[in-house]
């Protein structure tokens, strides 16, 4: 049993970490800390972003447990996007767009999507026309080939992913929560062992710090400080910024989200530096440099230039006017996937200390407000039992892994790629300092 009286040690002050120190603080607990090798937000972390895709549609898994999760979850974060107060001035309901372009694609969007469903509030979309209808005229100018998709224009649509990072680790500090970051002295250096159990973690700057209980928040960098059995996979995506002229920044202002699953999507401009943000879809990038035996995560603000290539792929069918702008910042965000991309969430089986929240596996930063109730549950054991099923600890399901599963991803070259095959003249060539100066101008 735990007691607001314990001390707890959280590892990773990004999305998941923030969101357990905020419902940690929410529910009283006197003396939680939280470690980050990097100030808040952290450059590495996926949810330090302009923004995020808040989607009606919930990952849906392969049995009735992991649908009834998955479809909590959705109506849980939705909810909670729209009332809770430390994150509702960062959502925007202004609908989205989803789309495909093969046969089979659009097929299980229609199915995933619930789009041929009245009451769902989906307008079916088929022409040029169509999608350029459903954003103000200039913005779409593409001929759209062979796309076809829907729009729903209400209970949908983006958030500012770092203002509501930021927003929860100020609010969990406001309620007493010790904010530990940046420089040796928020980078976890190695877990401490003692007694066949966990009992904290010791940092760069030669601390030990000693808790009741320890939370493993460390996203892609969780398997460097704990046997993970297979069960995650760092795995990364990519993303470039082209500079918005203040007319552009008023004629895209408020629109809904556009999202070709093969093709990448993008959002309104940063209503702070005026940058359009767009994606590349792809199954993701590990990084396997020789003789690793897992994919090893780095910090980069490049992207390679095949992603560079899909990126003015996308623009060209959607919006070729701005297809050959130059990129004013690129990056590389890191995620952990799971072999079947659900969430785990659970103690560790041999640590009775020890509480797991990792594996966002693509889908983790839109439950920010809300993941981190769940992962308290878990350690006051008071998680729902289907839930528990879900998120167990379960080292079967890596077994033989192909750890080149695309897991239902689509776009670029259909395969996941490997970072480490990439040499310095196949990255982009934004001046790496500009890049940086970019991105702590963005903090």
């Amino acid at each position: 049993m735990t007691s607001v009286s314990d001390s707890i040690l959280i590892i990773g002050c990004g999305t998941w970490g923030a969101s357990t120190a905020l419902h940690l603080a929410r529910r009283g607990y006197k003396h939680v800390t939280i470690l980050d090798p990097y100030a808040v937000p952290s450059p590495i972390s996926a949810g330090n972003d302009v923004n995020k895709i808040v989607d009606p549609a919930s990952f849906s898994g392969d049995d009735d447990d992991a649908t009834y999760t998955a479809d909590r979850l959705v109506r849980e974060a939705t909810e909670a996007w729209e009332k809770d107060s430390v994150f509702s001035p960062y959502y925007h309901d202004t609908g989205y767009v989803i789309a495909a372009s093969k046969p089979k694609n659009i097929e299980e969007l229609r199915l995933s999507e619930g789009a041929d469903k009245p009451e769902n509030g989906f307008e079916h979309l088929t022409t040029a026309e169509d999608f350029r209808g459903t954003m103000p005229k200039g913005v779409l100018t593409g001929d759209f080939p062979q796309w076809e998709g829907w729009f729903k224009k209400k209970g949908c649509g983006w958030v500012h992913a770092r203002k509501a990072l930021i927003s929860a680790v100020a609010e969990a500090e406001r309620l007493g929560v010790r904010i530990c970051t940046g420089g040796p002295q928020g980078t976890v250096i190695n877990l401490l062992w003692e007694e066949g159990d966990v009992k904290g973690a010791g940092t760069a700057d030669g601390v030990e710090h000693r808790a009741d209980h320890t939370i493993l928040c460390a996203g892609a960098n969780a398997p460097q400080l704990l046997d993970m059995k297979d069960q995650l996979r760092p795995t990364a995506w990519t993303l470039a910024h082209i500079k918005m002229t203040p007319e552009e920044v008023k004629l895209y202002k408020n629109l809904p989200v556009l999202f070709n699953v093969e093709r990448g999507f993008f959002m309104e401009p940063d209503e702070d530096n005026h940058e359009l943000k767009i994606c590349d879809e792809h199954p993701g990038y590990c990084n396997w440099p020789p003789h690793a035996d897992i994919s090893q995560p780095f910090a980069k603000h490049q992207i390679p230039l095949v992603s560079e290539q899909s990126v003015r792929l996308f623009l060209r069918e959607c919006m070729p006017h701005l297809a050959d702008r130059p990129f004013s910042f690129a990056r590389i965000c890191w995620c952990a996937d799971t072999p079947d991309r659900e969430f785990l969430i659970c103690q560790h089986p041999e640590y009775k200390s020890l509480t797991l929240g990792i594996g966002g596996s693509g889908h983790g930063f839109m439950h920010i407000p809300t993941i981190g109730s769940y992962i308290v549950d878990c350690l006051e054991g008071k998680l729902e039992p289907r839930m528990a099923k879900v998120w167990r600890w379960r080292p079967e399901t890596a077994v033989g892994r192909d750890w080149e599963d695309v897991q239902g991803r689509m776009g670029g070259s259909y395969k996941v790629l490997n970072f480490a095959d990439y040499g310095e003249g196949e990255w982009t060539s934004i001046p790496e300092v500009d890049a940086t100066t970019a991105m702590l101008a963005r903090l």
